[in-house]
């Protein structure tokens, strides 16, 4: 009892003064006192260490990866030599017309071209570009060690500009390939091949973005890179920071020649389909499913009772007893999955469909007038022929071309204005036409102010143009109409 009545008299000032303490604890963070206000940046947890990222050792890096690096010199055919468009270095097109492969030719020997590659495997496999050694009569390849050997072309793809060469010689520096599907937007990379004749340059950066699309073919899902890459880089590795090959260096964007930090390589995932097949067969086998498509805007989904989602491509053409005819496609109709792969966009399509083996059979699932429907296609194979074939129809004047007769049914499905005239379902590369800018889903109205209502009307008009003289077509687009001068033939 007297032990409790002593301690009485120290409870009072004891809570008093937890109390006190209290408050003055909570008082910064109640925002009660000038001294201290939140932080500006989230500090480190007291006792986690900070997470470190190493920097790739890109010394030894490319001490084991220049050994396999090669460069590849060509001798032009006679043509070649006398058209400089056919010397492997295309004219500036795509990007504003900015866009050029980089192919260059050494100064001092105006007959011979200079490019790069590396070694595939010890047994004297070597991967480059097909534009390197594309027109080329003589190739040879110089090895890290200093040996000059001559070089046959097992193959070439120039579809995905990809060439498959063979020298007599084994027990060659290998560097492995990677997986590109990996890759991630910011990873360090390095480039090394040939600039402007300067062998054995390394440089580096990292992958500023992938899945690009240049327009330099229908298979385009480029690997975007600031590694300084110049003219004789073409067919060059760019390697990952565990040293493998995630892509091969192909083409730049450049006003001026020079690497202004914005280069493009195949990725190595496409790579390895279409070596395998260079080296098995020589060229490459794809699938092919007969339509012509174009990107889905929200004003076209909405045409289409496709909502407001852009997601897919938008069938504006299929050609008449392909595979996509006898599966039910029909024009306006878009194409959401292939064989059980998501299409998120137009470009997704044409690498989905090559992909596939021939004679394989897909589900297609699209939606039409706003319902999902799944069709089966059989899978043909995309003939090498196809371009001359679909230039048939065009006259004399060859503009490049495959075309359909625009029905009424067909104009009100793809939501065209105009009635009358033919719609361009394909368009060839390097033709009269796709040089003018002719795409896929133009409709021509006109030539030369003359009404093109018929193929047999386009056909009369252009066998009866001039010899060298251009032609002016009147093409509706989009629901706009405008003029396109196309060159003379």
């Amino acid at each position: 009892m007297n032990l409790s009545r002593k301690y009485q008299r120290w409870a009072a000032p004891l809570v008093a003064l937890v109390a006190v303490a209290a408050l003055v604890g909570l008082l910064p963070h109640l925002g009660f006192t000038g001294a201290s206000r939140a932080p500006l940046w989230t500090e480190q947890h007291a006792g986690v260490p900070s997470v470190m990222i190493q920097a790739p050792d890109w010394v030894r890096l490319s001490k084991q990866a220049k050994p396999a690096v090669v460069n590849v010199s060509t001798k032009l055919n006679a043509e070649a030599q006398a058209r400089p468009e056919l010397r492997g270095r295309p004219d500036e097109r795509s990007f504003d017309d900015f866009f050029k492969r980089f192919f260059d030719e050494g100064p001092r020997r105006p007959t011979r071209a200079a490019g790069s590659g590396f070694v595939l495997n010890t047994n004297g496999f070597i991967v480059t570009n097909s534009h390197v050694v594309e027109n080329a009569t003589d190739i040879q390849v110089k090895l890290d060690d200093g040996r000059e050997l001559p070089a046959k072309v097992v193959g070439r793809d120039s579809k995905t500009d990809l060439a498959l060469l063979k020298v007599d010689a084994t027990g060659l520096p290998v560097i492995p390939l990677g997986d590109s599907t990996a890759l991630q937007v910011g990873e360090p990379v390095m480039a090394i091949g040939n600039p402007f004749g300067l062998e054995q340059t390394v440089t580096t950066g990292i992958v500023s973005a992938t899945g690009r699309v240049i327009g330099s073919g229908p298979y385009d899902n480029f690997i975007q890179t600031d590694a300084s890459i110049n003219p004789g880089n073409s067919g060059g590795p760019l390697i990952n920071a565990r040293g493998e090959v995630i892509g091969i260096n192909t083409a730049i964007f450049s006003r001026g020649g020079g690497s202004v930090g914005i280069g493009f390589a195949v990725p190595s995932s496409l790579a390895k389909t279409v070596i395998t097949q260079l080296a098995d067969h020589g060229k490459v086998e794809r699938g092919w499913l007969g339509v012509s498509i174009q990107p889905l805007t929200r004003d076209l989904a909405r045409t289409f009772k496709h909502g407001d989602s852009t997601t897919g491509a938008l069938v504006s053409a299929v050609i008449e007893g392909s595979p996509a005819d006898k599966a039910g496609v029909k024009t306006g109709d878009v194409i959401v999955e292939l064989d059980g792969k998501k299409v998120a966009k137009a470009t997704d399509l044409p690498g989905l469909v090559a992909d596939i083996p021939v004679g394989r059979d897909v589900s297609i699932v699209v939606t039409r007038e706003g319902t999902e429907m799944r069709l089966n296609a059989h899978i043909a194979r995309l003939e090498d022929e196809t371009p001359s074939k679909m230039a048939e129809n065009e006259g004399k004047g060859q503009l490049g071309l495959s075309v359909q007769p625009l029905t009424p049914p067909m104009a009100r499905e793809l939501g065209l204005k105009v009635r009358e005239g033919v719609l361009v379902r394909d368009v060839v590369e390097g033709g009269r036409a796709a040089d003018a800018g002719i795409r896929a889903g133009d409709v021509i109205v006109e030539i030369n102010r003359q009404p093109v209502r018929t193929i047999e009307d386009l056909r009369t008009r252009v066998e009866k143009q001039a010899k060298g003289e251009p032609m002016v077509l009147l093409v509706n687009r989009d629901g706009q109409a405008l003029y396109v001068a196309v060159p003379a033939a």
